[in-house]
């Protein structure tokens, strides 16, 4: 059973910084697309940035101010978030897509304060 575990979310002010980590358990990562996503009240679920290793993507709106990467060996993804805004503020998800099935952790809130 594929499980996925966030932590790291938290209050910081703006132009703070947080890291975020998700570790997997159940599978190894190492052929996985791992991605974060994000969602604030009242929005749909976004996507924020995913890694596959050999590329990256990123949603414009983090683009120079987040950091995705990935520790295969732990089967651990993190994501680095500096120069936070309010507009931050959301529930971050860890996602996992392994052999095309999608896999969510519970998520981990983070608040950016003005």
């Amino acid at each position: 059973q594929v499980q996925l575990v966030e932590s790291g979310g938290g209050l910081v002010q703006a132009g703070g910084s947080l890291k975020l980590s998700c570790v997997v358990s159940g599978s190894t990562i190492n052929r996985a697309v791992m991605g974060w996503y994000r969602q604030a009240p009242g929005k749909e679920r976004e996507l924020v940035a995913t890694t596959s290793g050999t590329t990256t993507n990123y949603a414009d709106s983090v683009k120079g101010r987040f950091t995705i990467s990935r520790d295969n060996a732990k089967s651990t993804v993190y994501l680095q978030m500096n120069s936070l805004k309010p507009e931050d503020t959301a529930l971050y998800y860890c996602n996992a897509q392994i052999f095309r099935i999608n896999f969510w952790g519970q998520g981990t809130q983070v608040t950016v304060s003005s």
